[in-house]
C-alpha cells in the first residue's frame, strides 16, 4: 500500500506583515506571505529570475509568535504542509492554495530588513520554542508536530 507525503519547505522574505486574526471559536491563525526568488541562466547566456509568491498560514501559539516577531522584509524558511481552499464567487470557482505551517525559523535578526534596523535580538521564551546552535536562528515549533527543522541538519 503506497503512503502519502505532503511537506513544503520555503525560505524567503515576508512581503507584508504577518495579519492576526481570530476565529469564532477563539483560535488564533495568522497569515502572512513569503517570496522565493529562482535565477537561472537561459541557453543564450542570459540571466533570469523568477520570483514565486506562497501564502503562509500559522495557527495558535505558531501564529501568535509568528504576528509578535515576524514583519516585512525578514528573511524566514517555514516547514508546513499544503492545503487549498476551494469556493465559489459570483459564480466563478477560484482556489488557492496555501502552506498551513508547523515550523517557523527566523533567519535574520529583529529589524535587519524592516524600518526599526536597530531592534535587540529577541527570543521567543516559552515551551514550543527552542534556539538553535546558530545565535541568529530562532526556531519555532508547532504545538501540534514533534519535529524540529534546523538549517544546519539540511544537507543542501
Amino acid at each position: 500500500m503506497a503512503k502519502s507525503f505532503n511537506q513544503a519547505i520555503i525560505m524567503g522574505n515576508l512581503t507584508r506583515d504577518p495579519e492576526l486574526r481570530s476565529t469564532p471559536g477563539g483560535q488564533q491563525v495568522a497569515s502572512f506571505a513569503v517570496a522565493t526568488n529562482r535565477t537561472w541562466t537561459d541557453g543564450g547566456g542570459e540571466r533570469k529570475e523568477a520570483v514565486e509568491y506562497h501564502e503562509i498560514v500559522a495557527w495558535g501559539k505558531l501564529g501568535e509568535l509568528a504576528a509578535q516577531y515576524l514583519a516585512k522584509g525578514r528573511k524566514v524558511m517555514v516547514v508546513g504542509r499544503l492545503q487549498t481552499q476551494s469556493w465559489e464567487k459570483d459564480g466563478v470557482k477560484r482556489q488557492r492554495t496555501e502552506i498551513v505551517a508547523a515550523d517557523i525559523n527566523f533567519l535574520d535578526a529583529p529589524g535587519a530588513a524592516g524600518a526599526g534596523g536597530s531592534e535587540d535580538r529577541v527570543a521567543p521564551s516559552s515551551s514550543n520554542s527552542s534556539n538553535s546552535s546558530k545565535s541568529d536562528d530562532v526556531v519555532i515549533q508547532d504545538l501540534d508536530t514533534n519535529s524540529n527543522i534546523n538549517l544546519d541538519d539540511i544537507p543542501f
